[in-house]
């Protein structure tokens, strides 16, 4: 705002900040040595396989992953399919599942690991279903896109599927 006197008043000039340099995210970077974790719970539905799948690629974003660069594609298609089962397989009412994703830079890997609240039904071997089948082929994906998966059950219930995807930081980027 621009006074009677033709200055700008102090809410003018901290507003045309605001707009110049507006404000960094928080930023969950690497460790030194180029480690990093992120491990959280969502709501067993639907609508919490999407968050999960967009936590994750926002902070691949954070550790200098791209949205759009191979390994957070990769990653973010592991994550999506095995959220999925966990809400479509896993689902105990009343129990989220877990997500934990770990990057481990000097092996240049993730580890993606989702965990649920049911045992009896685990993971079979992938195969591709019939061309007119609608389902069944996320296992497959996701054994294409990772170097090793598998699962382990889970202290006190439940169990964990985990995969490994290969991942280089991209040439140029900088962990936060």
């Amino acid at each position: 705002m621009v006074g009677m006197t033709g200055k700008k008043t102090p809410a003018a000039t901290e507003a045309a900040r605001q707009e110049e340099a507006p404000p960094l995210p928080r930023r969950f970077g690497l460790t030194s040595n180029g480690y990093g974790s992120l491990s959280r719970q969502f709501p067993s539905t639907p609508r919490g396989a999407r968050l999960a799948r967009r936590t994750v690629v926002r902070q691949l974003g954070y550790w200098g992953f791209g949205p759009m660069t191979d390994a957070s594609c990769s990653v973010a298609l592991v994550v999506a399919e095995l959220a999925a089962n966990a809400v479509c397989h896993g689902r105990l009412r009343g129990r989220n599942f877990h997500v934990r994703v770990d990057y481990k830079g000097p092996a240049s890997r993730f580890r993606i690991e989702v965990s649920d609240a049911v045992l009896g039904r685990t993971p079979e071997d992938p195969k591709l279903p019939p061309d007119d089948q609608e389902s069944g082929r996320g296992l497959f994906l996701v054994e294409c896109l990772a170097s090793r998966w598998g699962w382990e059950p889970r202290n006190p219930i439940g169990k964990t599927v985990w995969a490994e995807v290969a991942a280089v930081l991209p040439q140029g980027a900088r962990p936060a």
